[in-house]
């Protein structure tokens, strides 16, 4: 007997609006940071069902070994969220929210052939833009230590159930055993697609499964009631005191903490950190036959003169509104300071901060560089600019409005010798975690002191300089920064080029709404 049923299953699925989530090993390429260099493992994309098997399946190449989770993900399927949360647990991983920039070969480019331990990929880590949103909470709470800086968004809503009905045909047979039916066997014969619906609140089942999840993580149930009061056509970003108080994350530290190369000079090394001999370093993985990294690495400073490059705000979260900045990158040579002049008689009175990367250089040219951005009164921050698509050093790299796409990274900038003379003009001045701030004496001590009177740098500035021998190179910790008052706050470059510093009141100088239909270039790219 042949007869018809309906139907319904529930399932969280993942949203349609990132690549499915890869995990990828991660080699610190951070300027001086070899033979011993912190690795992580790259999480990036959607939550699906098969994405704590991709995550099993990485961890047996890995040996034991506990690298800690960058992770980069908008959400997605919870069921998976919750296995991949128990899989970080198990392993005792540390996680972090955070995005990774790769050097050279990336994910995605037919430039090589194995992923495995010995071959990791190369890139830094940084916390500006990156997101763990909707289930991607549930997974980062499985992490030892959790770490959320205040350039990333962790976010949370409702849960969005999606049940799909089917309509059955099924065969059953039975036999009359005295005069009552008995069911002897009863097969599916035909499943056919009945539509589907979704429902946007918790049910009990699931809120139930949730706060049991959390519970066994040491995570307070108060992420739950937030993710329960937000509609799931929304996005609730928590606080870091919050997160704080919920044990969501377990301190208030970034990923740096985790991936920046200083981790590998503590005594002992962090647990991340694996040192390769210069004699048994791999090989460089070349590039053949692929497309271009998203992200171009800009040239290494030492490699030529300072160059001046106008640079828009590539995140995609400060469309239309993004900040722009004046990319200073190289040895700072006789014709900087002129170089420098010309630029800023492009903008007009425009005040765009200048984001410098410098071994240092010619002092009197640093002298007078410093000078000159104090007179416009400009802020200045020490990081790389990474660029979008080209580096505007290539050939046919072409500005778009006159404007390169980019990104800042404090991660492994450098601030050498007459470096600081020239920030110490600056009229904010910032100096991040992850860059390097060194000085030495320098000769010309007469003009050096008095200029650095001229900018209200404390004497105790001075004296660090002198206290280091000539090309004995001393790295002062943003402590000492601050103490000596060559720095004017804690904070990093995002405080001048993150992406959401435009919406804030009052709205930053160096933020602009470029309309789509403006085609006519505003500056100069590069001088």
């Amino acid at each position: 007997m042949a007869l018809a049923a309906l139907g319904a299953s529930a399932k969280e699925d993942p949203p349609d609006y990132a690549p499915t989530m890869r995990f990828v090993v991660v080699r610190s390429s951070a300027p001086g940071c070899e033979p011993n260099c912190p690795e992580w493992i790259s999480a990036e994309g959607t939550i699906d069902a098969g994405t704590p098997a991709l995550l099993r399946r990485l961890l047996k190449t890995l040996g034991g070994r506990q690298l800690p989770i960058v992770v980069n993900s908008p959400g997605g399927n919870v069921d998976a969220a919750l296995q991949l949360g128990r899989m970080v647990r198990k392993n005792k991983l540390d996680i972090a929210v955070g995005i990774t920039e790769f050097s050279g070969c990336s994910p995605g480019m037919n430039c090589r052939d194995n992923d495995g331990k010995d071959q990791p990929y190369s890139g830094v880590a940084h916390d500006s833009g990156a997101m763990c949103n909707s289930a991607c909470p549930l997974m980062f709470a499985g992490g030892i230590r959790r770490v959320v800086g205040d350039w990333a968004y962790l976010g949370v809503h409702q849960i969005t159930t999606t049940y799909r009905r089917e309509k059955l045909l099924y065969r059953t047979t039975y036999r009359i055993v005295k005069g009552k039916k008995k069911i002897i066997s009863t097969k599916i014969v035909s499943r056919k697609n009945a539509g589907s619906y979704k429902t946007y609140e918790m049910s009990k089942a699931v809120e139930k499964r949730l706060s049991a999840y959390l519970n066994e993580m040491g995570v307070e149930q108060g992420m739950l009631d937030v993710m329960k009061a937000t509609p799931a056509s929304d996005i609730r970003q928590i606080e870091p005191e919050d997160m704080l108080e919920m044990k969501l994350v377990t301190s208030l530290d970034s990923l740096d903490s985790l991936t920046e190369r200083t981790v590998c000079l503590r005594q002992p090394a962090a647990a991340n950190c694996r040192e390769v001999p210069a004699n048994g370093k791999p090989a460089a993985v070349a590039a053949v036959g692929a497309a271009p990294s998203p992200i171009a690495s800009a040239p290494a400073p030492q490699e030529q003169e300072m160059r001046f490059v106008l640079v828009r705000g590539s995140n995609p979260l400060c469309n239309p509104d993004c900040p722009e900045w004046i990319s200073a990158e190289g040895t700072i040579a006789a014709g900087t300071a002129d170089k420098l002049r010309q630029l800023l008689d492009t903008t007009r009175e425009r005040r765009l901060p200048v984001v410098i990367n410098s071994p240092g250089g010619d002092v009197q040219a640093a002298l007078a560089a410093g000078r000159l951005i104090r007179e416009r009164g400009l802020d200045v921050a020490v990081a790389r600019t990474d660029f979008l698509d080209c580096d505007p050093g290539t050939v046919g790299c072409v500005a778009t409005h006159g404007l390169h796409p980019g990104l800042t990274i404090d991660a492994g900038a450098q601030c050498d010798a007459a470096c600081a003379v020239m920030v110490a003009g600056g009229a904010r001045r910032l100096v991040g975690a992850g860059a390097h701030f060194l000085v030495h004496s320098m000769g010309m001590e007469d003009k050096v002191r008095a200029y650095l009177g001229e900018m209200a740098i404390g004497s105790g500035f001075f004296a660090a300089m002198q206290s280091a021998e000539y090309a004995k190179h001393r790295e002062l910790s943003r402590d000492e920064l601050q103490k000596f008052g060559l720095t004017t706050g804690p904070q990093s470059v995002d405080a001048l080029t993150g992406a959401t510093i435009c919406g804030s009141a009052p709205r930053p100088d160096n933020c602009r709404v470029l309309p789509a239909a403006d085609a006519e270039a505003k500056a100069p790219a590069k001088l």
